[in-house]
């Protein structure tokens, strides 16, 4: 696949950093509503009016460098648009009141940190190091942001389910003297235990996705991107995130793992999907049969038939080969192509997407090709 022309791809970054800084100076406007307590305490607000400038600056650059090259004008506009009116509305400068305490909030600002961030990291590694040349706005691309966007910014609410749900079952099931062991042990000795853990739940709750017909219908919709690349892992159905975070995180909750370990490891588990989706044609030797990397989970995602019970771990490959799930070719072969075995079993869009597992088995005319 080609890579878009200069001013094409400035069109779409004009008008994806012009709507973030208007979302962002909405944040500053209801920062108890709009805004994660737990993700401020991670950035300054210096910081933060810093970012939104430079994004204030460079959506401007690039919306006009578009429209003066006469590429994708209407994309640019809506950026300078975007821009303008969160500058109306007050800009880096903008003031805020006193941050309320709220229940809930949807977490705009963590939203808007991991996709610049991510976006910053993985787009140039993918121009400079990618296995085949693929555009960032590959067919899909759009519906895949779309699932960025409600996994991050609906991760309030579903941490809420899942801490409601484990802490009944806590309160069902507790054996204090294993917890007071393992809550005992350091941070550097509880993490990798706790990937392990966490790990071994995953592949197993990930294997009945797969073996499972209701549960695939759901687990269809990671499957469906023809393309893979670090968005490609967004796609998610929300259904399928809440039960196998909720899954995942009970028996690091039931062994009494600390908040510490935890919080360690959702990062751990953030980091690498992002990477194991990530189109990198890198090889790391001997650290693939220790590590889950680009190359072992691209074959999890082969749209052939060897692979279909295959490389359900995320962290580690000695998961699959306690399962008998382990399946690497001994030369450095990549997939040929990805997706679903029966294309026309999975629709176009978020929507669509997120109707189909509810829709019964059925074939769709608006497919992805």
């Amino acid at each position: 696949m080609s890579r878009p022309r200069a001013s094409v791809f400035a069109a779409h970054a004009s008008a994806l950093l012009g709507v973030l800084a208007l979302v962002a100076v909405l944040c500053f406007h209801f920062p108890d509503l709009l805004t994660s307590r737990d993700i401020r305490a991670l950035y300054s607000e210096r910081f933060a009016r810093t970012l939104l400038l430079a994004g204030l600056i460079v959506a401007f650059v690039l919306g006009t460098w578009a429209i003066l090259r006469d590429q994708h004008r209407r994309i640019a506009f809506v950026g300078l648009a975007a821009a303008t009116l969160a500058v109306f509305l007050g800009g880096s400068d903008v003031r805020f009141e006193t941050i309320e305490q709220t229940p809930y909030s949807l977490g705009l600002d963590w939203f808007i940190l991991s996709l610049l961030f991510t976006a910053m990291v993985f787009v140039p590694l993918e121009h400079w190091l990618g296995r085949k040349p693929l555009s960032p706005l590959r067919p899909g691309w759009r519906t895949d942001l779309a699932y960025f966007f409600a996994s991050h910014v609906l991760v309030q609410f579903i941490l809420i389910l899942i801490t409601a749900s484990t802490t009944w079952v806590d309160g069902l099931a507790s054996w204090p003297a294993l917890e007071a062991k393992i809550r005992a042990l350091p941070l550097w000795l509880q993490l990798p235990l706790a990937v392990f853990v966490a790990d071994l739940t995953q592949a197993l709750v990930h294997r009945s996705y797969h073996r499972v017909p209701w549960l695939w219908r759901f687990h269809a919709v990671h499957h469906s991107s023809r393309e893979i690349d670090w968005l490609a892992g967004s796609r998610l159905h929300l259904f399928e995130i809440v039960t196998t975070r909720a899954l995942v995180l009970l028996p690091l909750l039931l062994l009494g793992f600390s908040t510490q370990a935890i919080n360690a490891y959702v990062i751990v588990v953030g980091l690498q999907a992002v990477f194991a989706h990530a189109n990198l044609g890198l090889r790391f030797g001997w650290l693939e049969q220790v590590i889950v990397l680009p190359r072992y989970h691209h074959w999890h995602h082969a749209r052939h038939p060897d692979c279909l019970d295959a490389n359900y771990a995320i962290h580690l490959p000695l998961i699959d080969r306690l399962l008998g799930t382990y399946r690497m070719p001994k030369d450095d072969a990549w997939p040929d192509e990805y997706g679903v075995m029966e294309l026309d079993r999975v629709p176009r869009g978020f929507l669509a997407q997120h109707l189909m597992p509810f829709r019964g088995d059925r074939r769709y005319d608006d497919h992805i090709p």
